[in-house]
């Protein structure tokens, strides 16, 4: 079955480029979740908009599974930080996982529960159904394909060679 859901962890050009690479994933979006609703330019997000910077993931459940998805999310980013991933900092860079459907609340409860027993401290990242969801411009999509060179905080480790 095709479920989605989205995931924010700070900036969202390097968690584009490491959802993509996972077989499963069948497509990929950047934009701004979760804030006030109306559509933001990039300039109103980077001016504290509200809204976070945002991948939404669309996934074949039969060949990859939430759990697994969410456990290669918390690989990528610092579960403990506030507002900030790598070197990008503001409301925009916050972390989050914003469900789709009640049915993957058990799940998403599960891997933070292990996530936060194994960090030993209460995480910021939030958990909350997804309440509005804007793409964000052409440029920003792929962009990391599109400007190999990019700065991204995500370790090129992560990432599988093409």
């Amino acid at each position: 079955m095709i479920r989605t859901i989205f995931l924010a962890g700070g900036c969202f050009w390097g968690l584009q480029k490491y959802f993509d690479q996972f077989d499963g994933v069948l497509r990929t979006e950047v934009g701004y979740a979760n804030g006030p609703d109306r559509a933001p330019s990039y300039e109103d997000v980077c001016n504290d908009s509200g809204h976070a910077e945002t991948v939404m993931i669309e996934y074949d459940d039969s060949r990859i599974s939430l759990e697994t998805l969410l456990d290669s999310y918390f690989l990528v980013i610092d579960p403990l930080s506030m507002n900030r991933q790598g070197h990008d900092e503001g409301i925009q860079y916050r972390t989050g996982i914003y469900y789709t459907d009640e049915e993957q609340l058990d799940t998403v409860r599960k891997v933070y529960s292990r996530e936060e027993a194994k960090a030993g401290a209460k995480l910021a990242v939030a958990v909350e159904p997804l309440k509005n969801f804007f793409s964000a411009e052409e440029y920003h999509q792929k962009y990391l394909e599109k400007n190999p060179g990019g700065y991204c905080h995500i370790p090129a480790h992560f990432y599988k060679e093409k």
